[in-house]
């Protein structure tokens, strides 16, 4: 059919459709991932940069102690404590990509020599930036190193009085006499003020000024004077790996992994909604095929039940016209059989003729009775005097076979077509009487089920029915009695049905069968 051959290519679509819309939330949380990751880096480059420039700020000449840089990454790892972003670690890094000053988890720091890398983990990710202000692939031409402070004892070299420590561009050395010295080989730190014309030494006396000295080094007044006893080798190593080269921030996840995770539930709901609705069009367009299949079904079973219909009508006009003649032959081969001078094998004949004549008859207008329409044309009945009438009509054949007829149960009265109500019971006694052995009983028995309805059973006390055959007893021209049409129970259930009730044949303990209709609906 035409929807069968375009089923295929729309369950194709709907399939390609959602599978669209599945591509489509895909690369959206890809992009929501990609914003996610995007905010997390700007923030760490943001810290990178403010953490740049206060080093900047504390620096002098290339140079920034160490006991002055580690309050600044507490105070940046401390404020992030309670936000949205924590920061795990924080610190700066020598050209070697170790750690020269750092605060935080330690045990989270992975060396990273190449500035601008980052690693991502299940619960933080670490950003490696370079430092701001000094040449990114430390050359000599901007560099910035970290030296240690001076120890809590320190005294050496110190003037007389109170002074800044850190201040170690001018050497007041032991005689008191700043050096002047020119030439470099390593920072440039700022020199002293020019030297008075003449010093006074601790006797009181005066002293020339010494000349100025010729090299300048790594050594003497160009060092902390704490660092002046450290040898001119020392120095150098202490200062190439303590040259700061980048910084590398350690910051949580869990905002990052609560947005992917919320996005990903969001485009998973989506995408179920969304097969979800493609699963409703393929179930619509297939109930919509099933629907033009089942309405082209219809129109064929119409023209079918037309057609069926007349011939129903033609087949019981037939069979009424053929009754006609059969009763003609039927009389006169009563007439035949009657005459005085008719011999014994011609009335033996005539009998045989009225016999069978009757037998086609009783066949014909069976099948006239079950071909006939039904209109219900309801009033109301009682069963009881309705049972009691149609026993009186058989029974002759009662009478002839013995058996013992008992209407009971409950005075009711219904609603039904008294004519089909007469011939639904002639049917089920007639039948529970050819069942029954002689001497037997049948009841007719009816009952309240509830306060609307009643059940009008027969009962006999014959060989009763097969399971098996209980399922087909109301098949038209289906009998298991060898004298029997097969139309009797057959019409039974069409009048049953027309009145909207149900029958059905069940067993009768010990022995028999039962006829039970129900859903007889009681008289007001």
């Amino acid at each position: 059919m035409k929807t069968d051959q375009h089923r295929p290519w729309f369950l194709g679509l709907l399939l390609g459709a959602w599978l669209l819309v599945v591509g489509w939330q895909v690369e959206e949380h890809h992009r929501v991932v990609a914003a996610a990751q995007s905010d997390l880096r700007s923030r760490s480059r943001e810290i990178a940069n403010t953490l740049s420039a206060v080093t900047r700020a504390l620096q002098f000449r290339g140079a920034v102690f160490q006991n002055r840089l580690e309050p600044v990454l507490k105070v940046l790892v401390d404020s992030h404590t309670n936000s949205s972003v924590k920061l795990y670690y924080l610190g700066l890094l020598n050209t070697d990509g170790h750690p020269v000053v750092a605060v935080g988890d330690t045990n989270l720091f992975l060396q990273q020599t190449v500035a601008g890398n980052e690693l991502w983990f299940a619960d933080n990710v670490t950003f490696v930036w370079p430092l701001e202000g000094v040449s990114p692939e430390g050359d000599t031409n901007n560099p910035m190193f970290v030296l240690p402070p001076p120890p809590r004892d320190f005294t050496n070299g110190m003037p007389r009085g109170p002074r800044d420590p850190y201040a170690f561009g001018r050497d007041n050395g032991r005689d008191g006499r700043p050096d002047q010295s020119s030439g470099s080989n390593g920072p440039d730190f700022p020199p002293g003020p020019p030297p008075s014309p003449a010093l006074t030494n601790p006797a009181g006396g005066l002293e020339p000024p010494e000349p100025p000295r010729t090299e300048r080094s790594h050594g003497g007044n160009h060092r902390p004077p704490w660092l002046r006893d450290m040898t001119e080798a020392d120095f150098r190593i202490l200062i190439a790996t303590h040259e700061l080269h980048g910084l590398v921030v350690a910051m949580s996840t869990d905002n990052f992994r609560a947005v992917c995770r919320a996005d990903a539930w969001l485009r998973l709901i989506i995408c179920f909604f969304a097969g979800i609705s493609a699963l409703g069009a393929g179930l619509a367009w297939r109930n919509l095929a099933q629907t033009a299949d089942l309405q082209i079904r219809l129109v064929r079973a119409s023209e079918l039940n037309s057609h069926l219909k007349e011939m129903n009508l033609a087949a019981a006009g037939l069979a009424h016209e053929t009754r006609n003649p059969l009763n003609i032959i039927r009389g006169q081969a009563q007439i035949l059989g009657r005459l005085a001078e008719a011999a014994p094998d011609v009335r033996e004949k005539s009998r045989l003729i009225v016999d069978e004549t009757d037998k086609v008859t009783a066949q014909l207008t069976e099948f006239i009775n079950y071909s006939r329409p039904r209109e219900v044309r309801r009033t109301q009945i009682d069963l009881a005097s309705a049972c009691e009438e149609v026993v009186r009509t058989l029974n002759f054949d009662i009478t002839e076979k013995q058996l013992r007829v008992e209407v009971g149960g409950e005075p009711l009265a219904i609603e039904g077509d008294e004519q089909l109500v007469r011939q639904i019971l002639f049917n089920l006694l007639l039948n529970a009487i050819q069942a029954a052995d002689a001497g037997g009983r049948i009841d007719i028995v009816a009952r309240r089920a509830s306060a609307a309805e009643a059940i009008l059973e027969v009962r006999d006390d014959g060989p009763g029915v097969s399971p098996q055959y209980r399922g087909e007893i109301f098949n038209p021209y289906f009998t298991t009695n060898q004298k029997g049409t097969g139309l009797g129970l057959a019409v039974v259930q069409q009048n049953v049905l027309a009145h909207g009730w149900e029958i059905a044949c069940l067993a009768n303990d010990p022995r028999g069968a039962i006829f039970r209709i129900t859903h007889l609906k009681i008289a007001a």
